[in-house]
């Protein structure tokens, strides 16, 4: 079991909601498959009965038999015999976690009308730099060019500036670089440097923020301390303070790290109510969190949601979205 951060530096295990079935049989499904799609229409409970019960390496398993005995990919026939957002849920499911970020990080840095600079927050600023490696790996063996690269040509300003710094590894490794490594001196002197910052009646630098908690993610321990050091000068959170000095994509990358390092499973548990809320469900984003947290953290996630909402996820998909129908084995 991996582990999340968050907290006064505590670790705290991550429990995904889907786990490998036991007595697992990759022929069997592929039999089972091939009738929930043979003939007019398809049986759709079928293959959430099978797909959704499978952990990834499961349905890899099952992908690579399917190509043997039938001779055809299973996710073009998936594709055929699928519509809307159930094919959505299924095909997404279909790809290793790390394939399916770089996916969606492709999709909102080529979409038609514009760059969906909150998926790229979602996403860039709410995982370990170990993660973002990987998925910028699977970006580059999909994609044929390197994510950062992309990232360059498809934002700008200082929104780009903070979500190259997502990817890169930190050059400097004084002053706290590492996850539970921390420089208290240094901590104290940062604080002091953004305390100042808010002291001042006209515009901040973005800069100083950039400076500080650019490569918070690699340094999650001494960023925490930061934190502390500088609710006790000024007696308010550092939300409040990047609120007050910060606006626009921005803010809400500089927020995401921060939320994620407090406590990440609480950070995607409100993504998920603002998903729900409102006069139309956000079902991208709902598909998108669920399918790529199922297998990490979305038992915490679930959990984080009933605390801080007083209602379970499940119970609040059911009200909200019909695709409760099609996901409700991944946030049971």
């Amino acid at each position: 079991m991996s582990v999340s951060w968050f907290g006064d530096n505590e670790t705290v295990k991550e429990f995904p909601s889907v786990l490998p079935a036991p007595h697992f049989d990759p022929q069997y499904d592929v039999r089972e498959l091939r009738a929930a799609m043979r003939g007019f229409g398809t049986d759709e409970q079928a293959l959430i009965d099978i797909l959704c019960q499978r952990s990834n390496d499961q349905r890899q398993s099952i992908m690579e038999h399917y190509g043997r005995i039938v001779a055809r990919p299973l996710i073009a026939d998936l594709k055929s015999e699928l519509s809307g957002n159930f094919k959505n849920v299924i095909i997404g499911l279909m790809f290793p976690t790390n394939h399916y970020c770089a996916k969606q990080l492709h999709k909102a840095m080529k979409g038609i009308v514009r760059i969906k600079e909150d998926v790229l927050v979602e996403i860039l600023c709410s995982r370990s730099y170990e993660e973002i490696e990987k998925i910028a790996a699977a970006y580059q063996s999909l994609y044929g060019t390197t994510l950062i690269e992309d990232v360059r040509k498809g934002t700008s300003g200082t929104f780009r500036q903070l979500l190259i710094m997502t990817l890169q590894k930190m050059t400097d490794q004084s002053n706290g670089y590492g996850d539970w490594a921390y420089d208290p001196v240094k901590a104290k002197d940062q604080a002091k440097i953004l305390y100042k910052a808010g002291e001042r009646k006209i515009e901040t630098d973005v800069n100083v923020f950039l400076d500080i908690f650019g490569f918070a993610v690699q340094r999650r321990r001494q960023v925490t301390i930061i934190f502390h050091e500088y609710e006790k000068i000024s007696g308010k959170t550092i939300e409040h303070l990047m609120k007050s000095k910060v606006s626009g994509a921005v803010l809400n990358g500089l927020l995401t790290t921060v939320k994620t390092i407090r406590n990440r499973p609480a950070y995607f548990a409100e993504r998920l109510k603002i998903a729900i809320s409102g006069w139309g469900t956000d079902n991208d984003t709902l598909i998108r969190i669920i399918l790529s947290r199922c297998e990490i953290d979305l038992t915490n996630i679930m959990y984080e949601y009933k605390r801080m909402y007083g209602k379970s996820l499940f119970d609040a998909v059911k009200v909200s979205s019909f695709l409760l129908a099609y996901i409700p084995i991944l946030i049971c």
